[in-house]
């Protein structure tokens, strides 16, 4: 068990593609928050949820905390959970990759790096939901929201939601390429965004090494 290191669930989208919330589908007996939770509370003593919807969670028992910056995206839920996590690193995860495994987790926790962010390369994409966070970045990513807050206001334009990758871009970050690691299985890193992607996991999910 990591007991410097908080775990940081996000599960603050609208889930508007899927039509219904993605973290509160049945995976087998449990939703697939509860699947991501008891995950992480196999690895790490501390563990959080960002949501801007706390009273659907309740049933979690867990803090809860929501984003300061409303409706802006993931960028908004890591900055609440370094906000309100109490340790310098931290494991953010998307509520919405269920197939994640502890190996890999415990692979970008234990990676020795100087970056305050370590991400994992997989399926073609760098995979920012899923990844080691320094609260040093606080200061970046406060000014990252604030700076898009001015331009959005003095140009009477509709806030969009920052990119996490602008973050990534901006410190720099350490990528593993996870598809040579020994224990990478495709598909782990699966997200449900739409109900054929809940359908594909569904399809995986009795094969899922556990």
């Amino acid at each position: 068990m990591y007991k410097d290191i908080t775990g940081i669930i996000l599960s603050g989208g609208k889930s508007t593609r899927m039509g219904e919330n993605k973290s509160l589908l049945k995976l087998g007996d449990k939703t697939v928050i509860e699947h991501t939770l008891q995950l992480i509370q196999s690895l790490f003593t501390e563990v959080i949820l960002i949501t801007n919807s706390p009273v659907e969670y309740q049933f979690l028992n867990i803090p809860m905390f929501e984003d300061i910056y409303r409706y802006r995206g993931p960028l908004a839920g890591i900055h609440s959970g370094l906000i309100n996590s109490q340790t310098d690193d931290n494991f953010i995860i998307s509520c919405d990759i269920p197939l994640m495994t502890t190996e890999v987790i415990k692979y970008i926790v234990d990676f020795n790096t100087t970056h305050p962010i370590t991400v994992c390369r997989a399926d073609g994409f760098i995979q920012q939901l899923a990844g080691k966070y320094s609260k040093t970045l606080l200061p970046k990513i406060e000014n990252l929201l604030k700076i898009e807050d001015e331009e959005t206001r003095d140009s009477n334009q509709k806030k969009r939601k920052c990119k996490v990758h602008e973050l990534l871009n901006l410190v720099g970050c350490e990528i593993i390429e996870a598809e040579e690691l020994e224990f990478y299985s495709e598909g782990l890193f699966l997200n449900m965004n739409r109900p054929e992607d809940y359908t594909n996991i569904l399809s995986k999910f009795n094969q899922h090494p556990k």
